[in-house]
């Protein structure tokens, strides 16, 4: 199944606007625009691009895939609300998948995915070695959950990896990967797959206004 299954990954997570269609393990289309800000107005045409570039249109997509972080506060709100949205208007399953696992898509394990943020600090997270019935996918097991560390105080584990795709890619795979999997299990396509929700290892950067509020009359 997961070799027809036609699938939209984006990710906002970072100082880029990044996005991937496949189809089948096929790249149909991809493209990475590095930005800082903006990534609000520039996401949906981006997507419609890319579907135009691929020769499809938002009806003939079967899922979607979104990073959800660790990463930027406000980018990986702005890529989940809108994969809740098309997921939502277009009747078919949204996955997320962390950058951590989108790191270590179709990688040898074991391995640790390891992800920079800012300055020396990064976001890691162990895998662990695959059985040989299962590939590199949300449901071969990780070691824990992405964790926050400097670079140089990282623990003793397995070598880092890197994965031979791109990170829209990665994710478009993975979400292809996973609605393949439940829909084994199950009748729907979509049942099981939680909703894609923002990962945060840190309080948000944004700090409340010094003004006073305004007074609200009754």
């Amino acid at each position: 199944m997961p070799d027809r299954l036609r699938v939209l990954g984006f990710d906002t997570s970072a100082a880029h606007c990044a996005a991937a269609v496949v189809c089948g393990g096929r790249v149909l289309a991809q493209r990475i625009e590095p930005m800082a800000r903006g990534q609000a107005e520039r996401l949906f045409p981006l997507l419609a691009e890319l579907l135009a570039e691929a020769g499809l249109g938002w009806s003939d997509l079967d899922a979607i895939g979104v990073g959800e972080g660790p990463g930027n506060f406000t980018g990986i709100r702005i890529s989940v609300a809108a994969a809740r949205g098309l997921a939502l208007s277009l009747r078919i399953p949204a996955v997320g998948v962390t950058v951590t696992e989108a790191a270590a898509c179709d990688a040898p394990r074991p391995c640790r995915a390891i992800v920079a943020l800012r300055g020396d600090e990064v976001v890691w997270q162990d895998f662990p070695a695959l059985r040989p019935d299962t590939r590199a996918s949300f449901d071969a097991g990780q070691d824990g959950p992405p964790a926050l560390a400097r670079r140089e105080a990282l623990p003793p584990g397995p070598a880092p990896c890197c994965s031979p795709h791109s990170l829209p890619v990665a994710i478009a795979l993975l979400a292809a990967q996973r609605v393949a999997a439940v829909a084994e299990r199950a009748a729907s396509a979509d049942a099981d797959i939680a909703r894609p929700a923002p990962l945060y290892l840190r309080p948000a950067d944004a700090a409340p206004p010094r003004d006073p509020p305004p007074v609200i009359l009754p």
